[in-house]
Protein backbone atom coordinates (compact mmCIF):
# COMPACT_ATOMS: atom_id res chain seq x y z
CA UNK A 1 0.00 0.00 0.00
CA UNK A 2 0.95 3.66 -0.18
CA UNK A 3 3.22 5.28 2.41
CA UNK A 4 0.46 7.26 4.13
CA UNK A 5 -1.61 4.13 4.71
CA UNK A 6 1.36 2.25 6.14
CA UNK A 7 2.33 5.14 8.41
CA UNK A 8 -1.12 5.58 9.94
CA UNK A 9 -1.61 1.80 10.20
CA UNK A 10 1.61 1.51 12.21
CA UNK A 11 0.59 4.44 14.40
CA UNK A 12 -2.92 3.05 15.00
CA UNK A 13 -1.60 -0.43 15.83
CA UNK A 14 0.95 0.89 18.32
CA UNK A 15 -1.54 3.28 19.94
CA UNK A 16 -4.06 0.47 20.31
CA UNK A 17 -1.52 -1.95 21.75
CA UNK A 18 0.27 0.32 24.24
CA UNK A 19 -2.90 2.05 25.38
CA UNK A 20 -2.46 4.39 28.34
CA UNK A 21 0.98 3.08 29.33
CA UNK A 22 2.82 5.90 27.53
CA UNK A 23 2.08 9.25 25.88
CA UNK A 24 -0.06 8.99 22.75
CA UNK A 25 2.40 11.01 20.68
CA UNK A 26 5.21 8.58 21.53
CA UNK A 27 3.15 5.58 20.50
CA UNK A 28 2.02 7.26 17.27
CA UNK A 29 5.53 8.47 16.40
CA UNK A 30 7.27 5.13 16.86
CA UNK A 31 4.38 3.20 15.34
CA UNK A 32 4.49 5.41 12.28
CA UNK A 33 8.24 4.87 11.97
CA UNK A 34 7.82 1.09 12.31
CA UNK A 35 5.04 1.13 9.73
CA UNK A 36 7.24 3.01 7.27
CA UNK A 37 10.57 1.21 7.75
CA UNK A 38 9.93 -1.84 5.49
CA UNK A 39 9.40 0.40 2.45
CA UNK A 40 12.83 2.00 2.75
CA UNK A 41 14.06 -0.82 0.52
CA UNK A 42 12.54 1.14 -2.37
CA UNK A 43 15.57 3.45 -2.16
CA UNK A 44 17.98 0.58 -2.88
CA UNK A 45 19.17 0.60 -6.49
CA UNK A 46 20.03 -2.92 -7.63
CA UNK A 47 21.46 -1.64 -10.90
CA UNK A 48 18.59 -2.79 -13.11
CA UNK A 49 14.94 -1.74 -13.35
CA UNK A 50 13.62 -5.32 -13.36
CA UNK A 51 15.71 -6.24 -10.31
CA UNK A 52 14.42 -3.12 -8.54
CA UNK A 53 10.87 -4.36 -9.12
CA UNK A 54 11.26 -8.00 -8.11
CA UNK A 55 13.52 -7.29 -5.10
CA UNK A 56 11.19 -4.71 -3.59
CA UNK A 57 9.06 -6.23 -0.81
CA UNK A 58 11.60 -8.98 -0.25
CA UNK A 59 13.81 -9.24 2.88
CA UNK A 60 12.42 -6.03 4.39
CA UNK A 61 8.91 -7.50 4.13
CA UNK A 62 9.75 -10.94 5.52
CA UNK A 63 7.72 -11.85 8.60
CA UNK A 64 10.71 -13.77 9.94
CA UNK A 65 13.27 -11.00 9.49
CA UNK A 66 10.90 -8.33 10.82
CA UNK A 67 10.26 -10.44 13.91
CA UNK A 68 14.00 -10.75 14.54
CA UNK A 69 14.49 -7.00 13.98
CA UNK A 70 11.62 -6.10 16.33
CA UNK A 71 13.56 -7.22 19.43
CA UNK A 72 16.55 -4.83 19.25
CA UNK A 73 14.27 -2.13 17.81
CA UNK A 74 11.90 -2.33 20.79
CA UNK A 75 14.82 -2.47 23.22
CA UNK A 76 16.24 0.76 21.75
CA UNK A 77 12.86 2.53 21.68
CA UNK A 78 12.00 1.62 25.27
CA UNK A 79 15.31 3.05 26.46
CA UNK A 80 15.18 6.15 24.28
CA UNK A 81 11.78 6.85 25.82
CA UNK A 82 13.11 6.24 29.34
CA UNK A 83 10.68 3.31 29.75
CA UNK A 84 12.80 0.14 30.03
CA UNK A 85 10.14 -1.45 32.24
CA UNK A 86 7.76 -1.30 29.25
CA UNK A 87 10.11 -3.25 26.95
CA UNK A 88 7.73 -6.19 26.52
CA UNK A 89 4.78 -3.94 25.68
CA UNK A 90 6.89 -1.85 23.30
CA UNK A 91 8.11 -5.05 21.66
CA UNK A 92 4.55 -6.35 21.12
CA UNK A 93 3.37 -2.99 19.77
CA UNK A 94 6.30 -2.47 17.42
CA UNK A 95 6.32 -6.08 16.26
CA UNK A 96 2.66 -5.73 15.30
CA UNK A 97 3.35 -2.41 13.56
CA UNK A 98 6.19 -3.99 11.59
CA UNK A 99 4.45 -7.17 10.47
CA UNK A 100 1.12 -5.55 9.62
CA UNK A 101 3.00 -3.62 6.93
CA UNK A 102 3.72 -6.67 4.72
CA UNK A 103 0.42 -8.28 5.68
CA UNK A 104 -1.39 -5.21 4.30
CA UNK A 105 0.81 -5.29 1.17
CA UNK A 106 -0.21 -8.93 0.73
CA UNK A 107 -3.73 -7.76 -0.17
CA UNK A 108 -2.42 -5.77 -3.16
CA UNK A 109 -1.51 -7.40 -6.48
CA UNK A 110 2.19 -6.44 -6.52
CA UNK A 111 3.60 -9.48 -4.73
CA UNK A 112 5.13 -9.65 -1.24
CA UNK A 113 7.79 -12.18 -0.27
CA UNK A 114 6.34 -12.81 3.18
CA UNK A 115 8.08 -16.10 3.91
CA UNK A 116 11.72 -15.33 3.16
CA UNK A 117 14.20 -16.94 3.78
CA UNK A 118 12.13 -20.12 3.38
CA UNK A 119 10.66 -19.20 -0.01
CA UNK A 120 10.89 -16.19 -2.31
CA UNK A 121 7.38 -16.72 -3.68
CA UNK A 122 5.62 -13.31 -4.11
CA UNK A 123 2.26 -13.70 -2.36
CA UNK A 124 -0.62 -11.50 -3.52
CA UNK A 125 -4.36 -11.54 -2.80
CA UNK A 126 -5.05 -8.61 -5.12
CA UNK A 127 -8.23 -7.40 -3.43
CA UNK A 128 -6.99 -3.85 -2.66
CA UNK A 129 -5.65 -1.19 -4.99
CA UNK A 130 -2.34 0.27 -3.81
CA UNK A 131 -4.12 3.56 -2.94
CA UNK A 132 -7.63 3.32 -1.51
CA UNK A 133 -8.98 6.31 0.45
CA UNK A 134 -11.74 4.24 2.05
CA UNK A 135 -9.09 2.07 3.70
CA UNK A 136 -6.83 4.92 4.80
CA UNK A 137 -9.37 7.50 6.01
CA UNK A 138 -10.60 5.63 9.15
CA UNK A 139 -6.99 5.09 10.27
CA UNK A 140 -6.06 8.71 9.66
CA UNK A 141 -9.10 10.02 11.56
CA UNK A 142 -8.46 7.61 14.43
CA UNK A 143 -4.79 8.58 14.81
CA UNK A 144 -5.50 12.32 14.60
CA UNK A 145 -8.27 11.96 17.19
CA UNK A 146 -5.99 9.97 19.48
CA UNK A 147 -3.46 12.80 19.40
CA UNK A 148 -6.02 15.58 19.79
CA UNK A 149 -8.37 14.18 22.46
CA UNK A 150 -8.05 12.99 26.04
CA UNK A 151 -6.28 9.67 26.13
CA UNK A 152 -9.29 7.42 26.85
CA UNK A 153 -11.48 8.91 24.13
CA UNK A 154 -8.57 9.17 21.71
CA UNK A 155 -7.67 5.50 22.12
CA UNK A 156 -11.27 4.53 21.39
CA UNK A 157 -11.06 6.49 18.12
CA UNK A 158 -7.74 4.87 17.18
CA UNK A 159 -9.08 1.39 17.87
CA UNK A 160 -12.32 2.17 16.05
CA UNK A 161 -10.40 3.34 12.99
CA UNK A 162 -8.32 0.17 13.06
CA UNK A 163 -11.47 -1.97 13.30
CA UNK A 164 -13.13 -0.14 10.37
CA UNK A 165 -10.06 -0.41 8.14
CA UNK A 166 -9.73 -4.12 8.93
CA UNK A 167 -13.42 -4.63 8.13
CA UNK A 168 -12.81 -2.87 4.81
CA UNK A 169 -10.08 -5.39 3.97
CA UNK A 170 -12.53 -8.20 4.69
CA UNK A 171 -15.10 -6.48 2.47
CA UNK A 172 -12.52 -6.24 -0.35
CA UNK A 173 -12.00 -10.02 -0.29
CA UNK A 174 -15.76 -10.61 -0.40
CA UNK A 175 -16.14 -8.06 -3.23
CA UNK A 176 -13.32 -9.69 -5.17
CA UNK A 177 -14.99 -13.09 -4.86
CA UNK A 178 -18.26 -11.64 -6.16
CA UNK A 179 -16.45 -9.88 -9.01
CA UNK A 180 -14.79 -13.16 -10.04
CA UNK A 181 -18.20 -14.85 -10.13
CA UNK A 182 -19.62 -12.04 -12.27
CA UNK A 183 -16.67 -12.03 -14.64
CA UNK A 184 -16.54 -15.79 -15.11
CA UNK A 185 -20.23 -15.77 -16.04
CA UNK A 186 -19.14 -14.35 -19.42
CA UNK A 187 -15.52 -15.47 -20.00
CA UNK A 188 -13.69 -14.61 -23.23
CA UNK A 189 -12.85 -18.29 -23.76
CA UNK A 190 -14.35 -21.50 -22.33
CA UNK A 191 -12.63 -23.81 -19.84
CA UNK A 192 -10.21 -21.31 -18.33
CA UNK A 193 -7.90 -22.49 -15.54
CA UNK A 194 -7.65 -20.37 -12.33
CA UNK A 195 -4.06 -19.42 -13.18
CA UNK A 196 -5.21 -17.81 -16.42
CA UNK A 197 -7.51 -15.28 -14.74
CA UNK A 198 -6.54 -12.22 -12.68
CA UNK A 199 -9.20 -10.02 -11.04
CA UNK A 200 -8.08 -6.85 -9.24
CA UNK A 201 -9.80 -3.59 -8.25
CA UNK A 202 -9.63 -0.56 -10.48
CA UNK A 203 -7.92 2.45 -8.87
CA UNK A 204 -9.18 3.89 -5.58
CA UNK A 205 -12.24 1.63 -5.05
CA UNK A 206 -13.63 -1.89 -4.61
CA UNK A 207 -16.74 -1.53 -6.79
CA UNK A 208 -15.10 -1.69 -10.23
CA UNK A 209 -12.88 -4.66 -11.02
CA UNK A 210 -10.39 -5.23 -13.85
CA UNK A 211 -9.94 -8.72 -15.25
CA UNK A 212 -7.02 -10.03 -17.29
CA UNK A 213 -7.15 -13.45 -18.94
CA UNK A 214 -3.97 -14.88 -20.47
CA UNK A 215 -3.57 -17.60 -23.07
CA UNK A 216 -0.29 -18.75 -24.66
CA UNK A 217 -0.72 -16.29 -27.53
CA UNK A 218 -3.14 -13.56 -26.39
CA UNK A 219 -4.55 -11.78 -23.37
CA UNK A 220 -7.96 -10.28 -22.76
CA UNK A 221 -8.90 -7.27 -20.65
CA UNK A 222 -12.36 -6.51 -19.29
CA UNK A 223 -14.11 -4.57 -16.53
CA UNK A 224 -16.99 -5.49 -14.26
CA UNK A 225 -18.69 -3.31 -11.65
CA UNK A 226 -20.58 -4.85 -8.75
CA UNK A 227 -23.38 -2.50 -9.85
CA UNK A 228 -23.53 -3.77 -13.46
CA UNK A 229 -26.68 -5.77 -12.77
CA UNK A 230 -25.51 -8.92 -14.54
CA UNK A 231 -24.41 -7.18 -17.75
CA UNK A 232 -21.83 -9.32 -19.64
CA UNK A 233 -18.20 -8.23 -19.61
CA UNK A 234 -16.96 -6.44 -22.72
CA UNK A 235 -13.58 -8.02 -23.54
CA UNK A 236 -10.76 -6.68 -25.69
CA UNK A 237 -8.14 -9.05 -27.14
CA UNK A 238 -4.43 -8.27 -27.49
CA UNK A 239 -1.36 -10.27 -28.61
CA UNK A 240 1.10 -11.35 -25.90
CA UNK A 241 4.15 -11.54 -28.18
CA UNK A 242 4.52 -15.33 -28.03
CA UNK A 243 7.26 -15.49 -30.72
CA UNK A 244 9.35 -12.93 -28.79
CA UNK A 245 8.92 -14.87 -25.57
CA UNK A 246 9.94 -18.11 -27.30
CA UNK A 247 13.07 -16.35 -28.51
CA UNK A 248 14.06 -14.78 -25.18
CA UNK A 249 12.55 -17.01 -22.48
CA UNK A 250 16.00 -18.20 -21.38
CA UNK A 251 17.00 -14.65 -20.37
CA UNK A 252 17.27 -14.39 -16.56
CA UNK A 253 15.51 -11.00 -16.56
CA UNK A 254 12.65 -12.27 -18.72
CA UNK A 255 12.31 -15.25 -16.38
CA UNK A 256 12.16 -12.91 -13.38
CA UNK A 257 9.28 -10.90 -14.83
CA UNK A 258 7.44 -14.05 -15.94
CA UNK A 259 7.71 -15.59 -12.47
CA UNK A 260 7.08 -12.42 -10.48
CA UNK A 261 3.96 -11.59 -12.52
CA UNK A 262 2.69 -15.18 -12.22
CA UNK A 263 2.56 -15.33 -16.03
CA UNK A 264 0.61 -12.09 -16.53
CA UNK A 265 3.01 -10.35 -18.90
CA UNK A 266 3.44 -9.50 -22.58
CA UNK A 267 6.38 -8.87 -24.88
CA UNK A 268 6.52 -6.38 -27.75
CA UNK A 269 9.06 -4.97 -30.18
CA UNK A 270 9.32 -1.36 -31.34
CA UNK A 271 12.07 0.85 -32.73
CA UNK A 272 14.56 -2.00 -32.71
CA UNK A 273 14.06 -2.69 -28.98
CA UNK A 274 12.27 -5.51 -27.15
CA UNK A 275 9.90 -4.70 -24.26
CA UNK A 276 8.39 -6.79 -21.50
CA UNK A 277 5.37 -5.55 -19.55
CA UNK A 278 3.73 -6.66 -16.31
CA UNK A 279 -0.01 -6.75 -17.14
CA UNK A 280 -1.19 -6.67 -13.52
CA UNK A 281 -0.68 -2.98 -12.78
CA UNK A 282 -2.19 -0.52 -15.22
CA UNK A 283 -4.61 -0.97 -18.07
CA UNK A 284 -4.43 -1.24 -21.82
CA UNK A 285 -2.34 0.42 -23.26
CA UNK A 286 -0.66 2.07 -20.23
CA UNK A 287 1.24 0.05 -17.63
CA UNK A 288 3.37 0.93 -14.62
CA UNK A 289 6.01 -1.77 -15.10
CA UNK A 290 6.96 -1.58 -18.77
CA UNK A 291 10.63 -2.45 -19.36
CA UNK A 292 12.93 -1.76 -22.29
CA UNK A 293 15.14 -4.81 -22.68
CA UNK A 294 17.14 -3.17 -25.47
CA UNK A 295 18.01 -4.64 -28.89
CA UNK A 296 17.25 -8.34 -29.24
CA UNK A 297 20.90 -9.26 -29.72
CA UNK A 298 21.87 -7.69 -26.37
CA UNK A 299 19.26 -9.33 -24.13
CA UNK A 300 21.23 -12.51 -23.47
CA UNK A 301 24.49 -10.67 -22.74
CA UNK A 302 25.84 -10.79 -19.19
CA UNK A 303 25.59 -7.44 -17.47
CA UNK A 304 22.89 -6.11 -19.81
CA UNK A 305 20.79 -3.44 -18.01
CA UNK A 306 17.08 -2.77 -18.58
CA UNK A 307 15.19 0.47 -18.02
CA UNK A 308 11.63 1.11 -16.86
CA UNK A 309 9.40 3.27 -19.03
CA UNK A 310 6.21 4.03 -17.11
CA UNK A 311 3.31 4.44 -19.54
CA UNK A 312 1.26 7.17 -17.86
CA UNK A 313 -2.51 7.28 -18.53
CA UNK A 314 -4.39 10.37 -19.64
CA UNK A 315 -6.00 11.27 -16.30
CA UNK A 316 -8.34 13.79 -17.93
CA UNK A 317 -9.97 10.85 -19.72
CA UNK A 318 -9.37 8.02 -17.26
CA UNK A 319 -10.73 9.60 -14.05
CA UNK A 320 -14.17 10.61 -15.46
CA UNK A 321 -14.46 7.16 -17.04
CA UNK A 322 -13.53 5.49 -13.74
CA UNK A 323 -16.18 7.44 -11.83
CA UNK A 324 -18.95 6.60 -14.29
CA UNK A 325 -17.93 2.97 -14.83
CA UNK A 326 -17.62 2.37 -11.06
CA UNK A 327 -21.33 3.10 -10.64
CA UNK A 328 -22.30 0.58 -13.31
CA UNK A 329 -22.66 2.89 -16.30
CA UNK A 330 -21.85 1.21 -19.62
CA UNK A 331 -19.13 3.56 -20.89
CA UNK A 332 -15.98 2.71 -22.82
CA UNK A 333 -12.50 3.88 -21.86
CA UNK A 334 -11.24 3.99 -25.45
Amino acid sequence: MDSVSQLVLGAAVTLSTIGRRTAAWKAALWGGIAGTLPDLDAFIDHGDAILNMVLHRSESHSLFYLTVFSLPFAWAVSRLNGEPALFRRWWLALWLALITHPLLDWFTVYGTQLLLPFTSFPYAVGSLFIIDPLYTLPLLVGVVAALAMRQDRGLAWARGGLALSTAYIAWSVVAQHQAVQNIMASPPEPHLAPGQVLVTPAPFNTLLWRAVVVTPTHYYEGYSSLLDGGRPVRWTQHPRGAPLYAQHQSSPLVKRVANFSHGFFKMTEAGGNVYITDLRMGNEPTYTFHFNLGPAEHIAQRGHVTTQQWQRPDLATALPWLWQRMWGRDVSLH
